[in-house]
């Protein structure tokens, strides 16, 4: 492979293909050019290409190292800063000059035993995977790639937390899972499954599965965050003289002291009552004012309405 050769250019994937994508690229691209089914000159070379591409970026963490240091990876110790590595990297080719040779880092060296092909493949090959192939060695054990998938919560699900039966479906197989869900989960946190994700082979681990929560809208709570917020009724002589209201909240009723003068828009806010947070400071709860009046009015209460505007010289479109 020349110094210069991209490995998700090989296998056709962009850079934020999934473990699933690489995969499938790479299972066409060997039954394209496997030695054994291809025997065009060439075939061999850009077998081995798409299994060295193979072998980095199906692994997360080697995956990672290469899109940091490029094929340089190999040589980089594990605790370099990416971002040093490249300034070195540039004032060595500054300071070589335009006529100095470079010499490339170590060549990668292939071998089919980092790739379970007869996994892969489905076995497409039959007996001629076994054993020892073309001298190239042994197959080995490729562990499974992670695996994501969304899992949709209310509210009260994410304040609460708890036991929650989740059935998906790959492939057109149904798999059903009893996952912890922790108090206070957030809109976008990941909740790990260990093992439950691509299967390895020959006894490789087999990948993670990832749970991506998505707290669904609801018709009395606003998510922000661990905050939420809800709307607060009060009639216009509560909001007017103060009171204490009852609101229910996720974890449960709790008094709301309303202060004389509150208008609708305003927000009072109550400490530690939005979502949990095991690891540090709750989320706030915002009770929203909004002032209510009958829709239909008594004559008592139009007449004391009407007294009150008679006695009043308060004018809202003239407040700020």
């Amino acid at each position: 492979m020349a110094d210069g050769d991209d490995f998700y250019q090989i296998l056709g994937v962009p850079r934020d293909a999934s473990q699933e994508d690489i995969q499938r690229a790479y299972r066409k691209l060997a039954r394209t050019y496997h030695p054994d089914v291809n025997h065009d000159p060439g075939a061999e070379d850009r077998f081995k290409e798409a299994s060295e591409a193979y072998n980095v970026l199906s692994d997360p963490q080697t995956r990672r190292r290469y899109d940091a240091f490029g094929r340089d990876f190999r040589q980089v110790p594990e605790d370099v800063d990416p971002e040093t590595w490249r300034r070195a990297r540039a004032g060595a080719r500054a300071g070589a000059g335009a006529g100095a040779g470079r010499s490339g880092p170590g060549g990668f060296s292939f071998s089919e035993g980092d790739i379970d092909l007869d996994d892969l493949l489905g076995g497409i090959f039959g007996d001629r995977f076994g054993g020892a192939r073309r001298g190239w060695g042994p197959v080995g054990p490729i562990p499974g790639a992670d695996q994501e998938a969304e899992i949709e919560l209310t509210v009260e699900e994410a304040y609460r937390g708890g036991r929650r039966s989740v059935t998906l479906s790959s492939d057109g197989t149904r798999r059903s899972f009893d996952v912890t869900i922790p108090a206070g989960v957030t809109d976008g946190q990941r909740i790990r499954l260990a093992g439950q994700g691509g299967r390895g082979s020959d006894g490789a681990r087999n990948g993670d599965l990832y749970l991506i929560v998505r707290i669904a809208p609801h018709p009395r709570y606003r998510l922000d965050g661990r905050d939420l917020s809800v709307e607060l009724r009060l009639a216009p002589w509560e909001a007017a003289l103060g009171t204490s209201v009852a609101l229910d909240t996720p974890g449960g009723e709790v008094k709301v002291k309303v202060p004389g003068g509150t208008s609708s828009g305003r927000r009072i806010r109550l400490a530690g009552r939005g979502l949990p947070n095991p690891k540090g400071k709750a989320g706030d709860l915002y009770a929203e004012a909004r002032i209510m009046v009958p829709s239909r009015l008594s004559r008592a209460e139009k007449r004391l309405f009407e007294q009150l505007a008679a006695e009043s010289d308060f004018d809202p479109r003239k407040q700020r």
